[in-house]
């Protein structure tokens, strides 16, 4: 209560008496001054009475400081750059999609392209689209293994996740899983969903688009793995919900969704090559960043709806992605069912600090509705969702109950004098 000492010792003046000093729900505090020359207002913000929103979430039984979550990739590529994301506060860190052998995974540059709003090529476009080419680590599994290894002991009560990729081959699944689990992350995201570079190993989207194929490697890695695994989609299916279903029922904790889409980003009009254009070529890559917001969105809709109506009240996971980079963002992944919320792209555009900015939105968006947890209104939006015959269905009621509403009086005698205006609006066409 020092404030409102300060606020009696300081707030004095000839002439003037205090009528009104309260908190509000807020925790603002408002005083009102009157006097014989002026009368004013002055309102105080006083922070400290007004207990900030819950950002901390618990999924799977592992408890994380907030829902930002480091996506696998670049931010996650590293000892140095892991460390960064747990020093700046990010809730969790997946690392960069590590296999057994890192020989075989060689990358280009350049390897990433931009889209920009407006003319596309112009540096002062707002950059809303991203493609890279980027394959899975490039280091040693055992130098990744060290550093998962030497992260968790310096940061014990934070959450590392482990992103795999492994062959068809049952035998290196659960050696890689093993290895892993020695290090003691605290979970593991599958790679079912990278939509290029080794399609032909059956690696990444490869498996995530074969229900069949993914429901037995799925099988081998929940038969072996001790930990929680969340298995991540691909959105370049017809119907998300399948694979996602799949992976549950053999086994899986979570739903990780969406990975990149894939794309071209663009042909270089001067040169005829397109981009990103390594020595002359190119190969179709994975789209991200604020432009496929809309189609995340709707992925995950369909994917908590699936869950909602087959799982119940099962104690399964979702992460929402795709171009997260205000705390708006989030804030609908997780109205519509995301437990967690992954950040990839954005990092690389903004740093790793940009936490702070998504958590304080998050904390304002909460503060407005009142809620004062993460689950308090996880999936409250999925409830407006529904058919377009349904919603024809309910226009024409609604259409019918306006007219209604709008019929007037039905005879002269139900004139009044108290309601005329109110009377004769009624029954105006325009």
């Amino acid at each position: 209560m020092a404030s409102m000492s300060f606020l009696s010792n300081q707030i004095t003046g000839k002439n003037s008496s205090w009528v009104e000093f309260g908190t509000s729900r807020s925790g603002r505090v408002g005083i009102e001054r009157c006097g014989a020359a002026r009368v004013g207002r002055l309102r105080v913000f006083a922070s400290e009475a007004r207990t900030q929103p819950d950002l901390s979430v618990t999924v799977n039984g592992l408890k994380m400081p907030n829902p930002f979550v480091i996506a696998s990739g670049p931010p996650g590529t590293n000892y140095t750059v892991m460390k960064k994301a747990f020093d700046e506060g990010w809730g969790a860190v997946i690392s960069k999609t590590v296999s057994l052998d890192a020989a075989k995974v060689v990358n280009v540059t350049p390897r990433y392209a931009r889209l920009r709003a407006g003319a596309n090529g112009s540096a002062k476009g707002q950059i809303i689209g991203w493609e890279n080419i980027e394959l899975i680590s490039d280091r040693p599994l055992e130098t990744m293994l060290k550093e998962f290894k030497q992260l968790k002991e310096e940061y014990p009560d934070r959450i590392l996740i482990a992103s795999i990729m492994e062959e068809y081959d049952k035998a290196a699944w659960e050696e890689l899983i093993d290895r892993v689990e020695q290090t003691g992350v605290d979970a593991i995201e599958i790679n079912f969903s990278c939509p290029h570079g080794m399609p032909e190993r059956k690696m990444g989207a490869a498996v995530g688009q074969d229900c069949a194929l993914l429901e037995e490697v799925c099988g081998w890695i929940n038969a072996k793995a001790t930990v929680p695994v969340w298995a991540k989609m691909t959105p370049n299916i017809t119907d998300i919900t399948q694979p996602a279903k799949v992976a549950l029922s053999s086994g899986c904790e979570g739903i990780s969704a969406i990975n990149t889409i894939m794309s071209v980003m663009g042909i270089n009009l001067s040169t005829l090559h397109p981009e990103p254009c390594v020595e002359g070529y190119s190969t179709p890559g994975g789209y991200s960043a604020k432009a496929v917001h809309p189609i995340a969105l709707a992925k995950v809709m369909n994917i908590a709806q699936m869950m909602k109506a087959e799982y119940g009240g099962k104690d399964y996971s979702l992460s929402g992605i795709g171009g997260v980079e205000t705390g708006g963002d989030a804030a609908e992944f997780i109205l519509l069912g995301s437990n967690t919320v992954q950040v990839c792209t954005g990092v690389m555009m903004h740093g790793y600090g940009i936490v702070k900015k998504l958590c304080s939105e998050l904390q304002d968006f909460m503060t407005m509705h009142n809620f004062s947890s993460i689950e308090d209104f996880r999936g409250v939006s999925l409830q407006y969702f529904t058919t377009h015959t349904d919603l024809v269905r309910r226009q024409q009621a609604a259409i019918q109950q306006r007219k209604a509403i709008r019929k007037g009086l039905q005879s002269d005698k139900d004139w009044t004098g108290d309601g005329f205006v109110h009377e004769t609006e009624s029954m105006v066409s325009n």
